[in-house]
C-alpha cells in the first residue's frame, strides 16, 4: 500500500470509493491520455466520470481559466457577472426550452436538487416520479429519488418517490416485448400508477442512465410519457448531467430522442460543460424558474473562472463538431466492441450511443450479473494501459466507456484491443 493511500484512508470516510486494488494517483493529462505518479501513461476511456468532455489540458480552456483567474477569481451571484451571463445566454438558446432561464450550480447533484425544489414548489406536491435503475446525485433529496440501491444509503426522504418502468430495455418484465409494445406497456404502467396516487410534481429521468450502466429505453418513450404527464399537469425533468453536450452523437441533448411532444419543462446539466471545472446548472421555462417566493443565490455557482472555462469549452466543442466526432468514432467503436463481445462468453450485451457505451457482463450461459468479472476486467484494462468505469443496476456488472469527445479512430482501435485482451483474461 502506498503512503498516499495510507494517508487517504486515515482521513477519508470508509464509503468514499476508490477504483483498483492498487489505487491510482493521476498526476497530469493531455488529450485523451493521463499519467500516474510512476510515469505510466494510460488511454482514458472514462474522462473523470464523463467530465473531461473535450480533452485533458485543452489549451483553449486552460488559457481562459488562467486569464480570468488573473483578473478576478470570485464575486458570487450578488454582482453582475459577464462570463456567467454569456454562458447562460448560449445554454438557454441551445436548450430548446422556450423563454428559458438558467441557474448555475457547482455540480450535477446540486442541479438536480434545484430542479426538485422548483418542481415541488411550482406544483405544490412532494411526490416525484423517477425511473427504476436511476441515479441523480449525492444530496439528501437526490439520493431519495435514486432508483439504484447501490447508490442510495438511506430510505429517509423529504419526498415521496414512485418508480416507473422503462429505463432499462433488456431486463425486467417488459424486456421480451418489441419496441412499440415496450413503450405501450410502460405508458400503461404510468397511467395505472397515476390512478393510485395524488398527482406528482414531476417525472425526473436520464435519457440514458449513467451510473445504471448506460441503459436506455426505445426512442420516443419519454415523448409518450409526456402526453400522459401533460394531461395531469406533471412536469418533465430531463437529467442531462451525463447525456448532454453531444455525447450520444445523434443528439446534442438526450431528450431530443424523445422530443416529439416538445422539450422538457426543466433540464439539468453538469460534468462535460466544465471539462473538469465545477459547473452544474438548471434550465427551465421562466414560469417554472420564477415560481420561488423567497430569495436565493449561489455563492460558488457561476464563478467567473468556471464560467470562462465553460465558454471556452463549449466554443471548442461546437467549432470542432465534437458531437459529429462522437457519432462517427463512437459508431466505429461500438461496432468493434460488439464484434469483440460476440466472441466473449461473459458479454451479455454491448449497448450505447456515440461515446457513451456499456458492456454488460453476465455469468456464461445465464442472465445473472457478474460484478466480480467486471471488477477483474477493470483491473486487466488498467494493466493494459486503459482506464474505464463500471456501473449497473442490481449488481455492478457493466463496463462504462466514455472517452473525451475528441477521441481519434486509432485511439478507439487501441482501446478496443486492450478491452478485448482484458475480456479474454476472464477465461
Amino acid at each position: 500500500m502506498s503512503s498516499l493511500h495510507q494517508r487517504h484512508l486515515a482521513v477519508s470516510p470508509d464509503w468514499l470509493a476508490l477504483y483498483y486494488k492498487r489505487p491510482l494517483e493521476i498526476t497530469h493529462g493531455e488529450g485523451r491520455h493521463v499519467w500516474d505518479a510512476d510515469g505510466r501513461r494510460y488511454l482514458d476511456f472514462f474522462g473523470g466520470i464523463l467530465t473531461t468532455m473535450t480533452a485533458h489540458a485543452l489549451p483553449e480552456v486552460t488559457k481562459a481559466v488562467a486569464e480570468q483567474a488573473g483578473r478576478i477569481i470570485h464575486t458570487s451571484t450578488l454582482y453582475l457577472n459577464r462570463p456567467m451571463t454569456e454562458l447562460a445566454e448560449r445554454i438557454a438558446t441551445l436548450s430548446g426550452i422556450p423563454d428559458a432561464r438558467v441557474f448555475f450550480t457547482t455540480s450535477g447533484t446540486e442541479a438536480n436538487d434545484t430542479a426538485l425544489l422548483l418542481a415541488t414548489a411550482y406544483r405544490r406536491s412532494n411526490q416525484i416520479l423517477a425511473m427504476r435503475n436511476s441515479y441523480h446525485g449525492r444530496s439528501f433529496s437526490a439520493v431519495s429519488i435514486t432508483g439504484n440501491n447501490a447508490w442510495s444509503p438511506t430510505s429517509l426522504s423529504p419526498l415521496q418517490t414512485l418508480y416507473v418502468h422503462g429505463g432499462v430495455r433488456t431486463r425486467g418484465p417488459y424486456a421480451h416485448l418489441g419496441d412499440a409494445e415496450f413503450i405501450e406497456a410502460c405508458v400503461a404502467d404510468l397511467e395505472d400508477l397515476l390512478g393510485h396516487t395524488r398527482t406528482p410534481a414531476a417525472l425526473i429521468a436520464e435519457p440514458i442512465q449513467g451510473v445504471g450502466g448506460f441503459t436506455s429505453p426505445p426512442d420516443g418513450l419519454y415523448a409518450a410519457f409526456r402526453r400522459v404527464l401533460d394531461r395531469h399537469g406533471v412536469l418533465w425533468i430531463s437529467d442531462e448531467v451525463q447525456t448532454g453536450w453531444g455525447r450520444s452523437g445523434e443528439h446534442f441533448w438526450g431528450w431530443q430522442a424523445h422530443g416529439e411532444n416538445g422539450p422538457p419543462d426543466i433540464l439539468t446539466f453538469a460534468k462535460g460543460i466544465g471539462n473538469g471545472m465545477s459547473i452544474g446548472g438548471v434550465v427551465a421555462r421562466a414560469e417554472v424558474m420564477n415560481c420561488l417566493d423567497a430569495n436565493s443565490i449561489s455563492t460558488f455557482g457561476g464563478s467567473p473562472v468556471t464560467m470562462a472555462a465553460g465558454l471556452a469549452n463549449l466554443s471548442y466543442l461546437l467549432e470542432h463538431d465534437l458531437q459529429g466526432n462522437a457519432r462517427r468514432v463512437g459508431g466505429l467503436l461500438i461496432e468493434r466492441l460488439r464484434a469483440i463481445g460476440a466472441g466473449a462468453e461473459w458479454v451479455r450485451e454491448v449497448r450505447g450511443r456515440g461515446l457513451m457505451i456499456g458492456i454488460e457482463l453476465a455469468k456464461p450461459g445465464t442472465d445473472e450479473a457478474a460484478p466480480e468479472a467486471a471488477a477483474a476486467v477493470l483491473e486487466a484494462a488498467r494493466e493494459g494501459g486503459l482506464l474505464i468505469g463500471k456501473g449497473g443496476g442490481h449488481n455492478t456488472s457493466v463496463l462504462r466507456i466514455a472517452p473525451p469527445l475528441s477521441l481519434t479512430i486509432p485511439e478507439a482501435e487501441e482501446g478496443a484491443q486492450i478491452l478485448a485482451e482484458a475480456l479474454r483474461s476472464l477465461g
